[in-house]
């Protein structure tokens, strides 16, 4: 029966697209029906297949970023030389269907049965998965302390900008920790520069509460905080980490 279901989650289905939101210039979320969707996991991911009129097939994969327990919605970001991406971020209208595969990942996931504290690193449109668990979080009765450490190139780029400052806004025991790489807005009082040694043991826990760590970004990004938490003495077991790049 166990291995009958695995099988089920990774049958290609029909995905319709019921409604879009424009996050920033260049990132959208596709919000989703999937007849058969069987339930996702904070932190998962599907993967999308698109078939051109001649046959040609191009596949990706994204994270879903909804929580679990709603239907699934994914947040691409425009690559200019992709294949997919331009498709799903400039010309996919409601209405219109593809190819969808999933939910996929049993170790980049988080239940708020695990506990915390939490702490999430995000480079980029790293947040997505991300954003799931902290949505996730907000549904519990019994919310686990969470820092987000969010890296964005400019203000305009941060994805999800409003909710994730209404969360750490209104939500008891969020803390965003936001950092901008490349300019910063008038009166801007904020953390910039990449995420590197010092600010991670700015934003640290004390020892004997050291956290549940999620990270997520572009490889390099992914690779230096990873080693920049372990130097600061976090055990390797509760990093986990997930990267992504060009096809």
């Amino acid at each position: 029966m166990a291995r009958a279901a695995v099988l089920g989650r990774l049958t290609w289905q029909l995905a319709e697209v019921v409604d879009t939101t424009d996050e920033t210039a260049t990132v959208r979320t596709l919000f989703l029906d999937v007849p058969a969707w069987p339930g996702h996991l904070a932190g998962q991911h599907v993967d999308v297949r698109l078939t051109a009129d001649d046959g040609y097939q191009a596949e990706r994969s994204y994270s879903i970023a909804t929580p679990p327990g709603e239907a699934p919605a994914i947040t691409v970001q425009r690559l200019e030389d992709g294949e997919v991406s331009p498709y799903l971020v400039d010309e996919v209208r409601p209405g219109d269907r593809f190819e969808l595969r999933g939910p996929i990942g049993g170790y980049f996931v988080w239940d708020y049965s695990q506990g915390g504290p939490l702490l999430l690193v995000a480079g980029g449109s790293g947040i997505v998965p991300l954003m799931s668990m902290l949505r996730h979080r907000a549904a519990s009765s019994d919310p686990v302390p969470t820092r987000l450490v969010y890296s964005a190139r400019t203000l305009e780029d941060v994805i999800y900008r409003d909710e994730v400052m209404a969360l750490a806004r209104e939500s008891e025991g969020v803390q965003l920790v936001l950092t901008l790489t490349r300019s910063t807005p008038p009166g801007w009082s904020g953390h910039t520069g990449r995420v590197g040694a010092d600010l991670l043991r700015e934003t640290d826990w004390p020892e004997e509460q050291r956290p549940l760590s999620y990270v997520c970004g572009p490889t390099s990004f992914v690779e230096a905080v990873a080693s920049g938490l372990v130097a600061l003495g976090h055990a390797p077991e509760r990093i986990r980490t997930e990267r992504f790049g060009g096809a």
